[in-house]
């Protein structure tokens, strides 16, 4: 049965995507581009499969939908760049089937001037169509932010950049059954720097907070009621706050595999925030030797693996880091999720502990990476023999913070 809507890539943009799509009543049809992170819920699926999705591996099932959205997960490649190779795929794909009015869309992450130079290239050549007379060819950056209980797609503004103006007012017909707002970009580029803009900038106010996590500790100056007081200002300051790495799907983007530019700021950003995790071990380290124990032998519980709280996602995440670290200065490390059975670093199981309050207390020292709902700090910061806190959330003077 024809579906109105095909989610091309059901990563960690496509699958809220295609949840978001279910949800407004569309007809929603999902298509694998390859081995994607994440992941649904056997509660989630019911949902979704009884509000009309499906998910398929014939690609001829993509030429009998009103829109397409390709969402192929872009990582960082080995030159540092993003790696296009899912999206391209993704087009050859749906180019063997497009057929006229079709409207395409790019969401994955991608330089600007990827969906004019690349897609749409790739999806006029294996068509014989072409993009902006025979489809309708748009970008619109995803927002998704994974468990936001406060912005979804419905109430988070989408960006739309089309080829044409009616590639535009196309795509905005399609988003507009989604969200209570569509913003218009003047063309594909505009959109897709866009979402250069919003995780460069993510990525480097974070490492403006880091630099100041480690000045404030040499300073002796509680950096997490700097914050407070600084969040008071009502203009011209948006509270970040540091943390032990960052993980998640978002590559920052300096230009440097797309022609050779660089943004300094990126890289830079980039650096301070690449040396967190051997902070935290050097802290850790610090921590252990002034109540008299050595990092090698110590035991050592890291609780939340996970690259953000209350979800299952490792993409990214500096737990992995610091865990291989802290083996290799010879600690035994053994750590607490509830969002993740089993873990494994160099390539060897990391043991789980079943009970959190006692494990902490047994342990030389824990470190918390991710503060899931379900954690009493209150109750931890008690049973701890010694707390580092990456992330500020337990209660004041009640642990160790970055």
């Amino acid at each position: 049965m024809p579906a109105d809507l095909a989610v091309i890539g059901l990563g960690p943009y496509g699958l809220p995507l295609a949840q978001a799509a279910v949800a407004a009543g569309v007809s929603t049809l999902g298509y694998k581009t390859g081995p994607e992170a994440g992941g649904l819920s056997p509660a989630e699926l019911r949902r979704m499969l009884s509000g009309g999705f499906r998910q398929t591996t014939n690609p001829a099932e993509l030429g009998r939908v009103r829109t397409a959205v390709i969402c192929a997960p872009t990582s960082r490649g080995a030159d540092g760049g993003l790696d296009l190779s899912q999206v391209r795929t993704a087009a050859r794909t749906l180019a063997a089937h497009l057929r006229p009015h079709t409207t395409v869309i790019l969401e994955s992450p991608v330089y600007p001037g990827t969906t004019e130079e690349i897609l749409r290239p790739l999806l006029e050549r294996g068509s014989g169509l072409r993009a902006g007379r025979d489809f309708h060819l748009a970008c619109s950056p995803s927002r998704v932010d994974p468990g936001n209980r406060d912005f979804s797609h419905a109430n988070t503004p989408q960006v739309i950049g089309g080829l044409t103006p009616a590639c535009t007012e196309s795509a905005a017909a399609f988003y507009g059954r989604l969200t209570d707002k569509v913003v218009r970009a003047r063309g594909p580029r505009e959109a897709e720097t866009v979402q250069l803009l919003e995780t460069n900038y993510r990525h480097v106010n974070i490492a403006l907070v880091n630099e100041m996590a480690v000045l404030c500790h040499d300073l002796g100056v509680d950096l997490w009621d700097v914050i407070r007081c600084a969040e008071t200002k009502p203009f011209g300051f948006e509270a970040f706050r540091p943390g032990p790495g960052v993980g998640g799907h978002a590559v920052p983007q300096d230009l440097t595999g797309h022609g050779g530019r660089t943004l300094r700021m990126v890289e830079l950003a980039q650096q301070v925030n690449d040396q967190m995790p051997r902070y935290v071990i050097q802290r850790a380290a610090t921590l252990l030797n002034e109540h008299g124990k050595s990092a090698r032998g110590a035991r050592v519980l890291l609780l939340g693996v996970t690259y953000k709280p209350d979800l299952a996602d490792q993409q990214s995440t500096p737990a992995q880091e610091i865990a291989t670290r802290l083996i290799e200065l010879g600690a035994s490390v053994s750590y607490h999720d509830p969002h993740v059975p089993s873990w494994s670093v160099l390539d060897r199981p990391v043991p789980r502990v079943d009970s959190l309050y006692d494990a902490a207390a047994d342990a030389d020292l824990t470190i918390l990476l991710q503060p899931h709902r379900t954690y009493d700090l209150q109750g931890l910061s008690v049973k701890a023999q010694l707390l580092l806190d990456t992330r500020g959330a337990t209660p004041t003077g009640a642990a160790h913070r970055l």
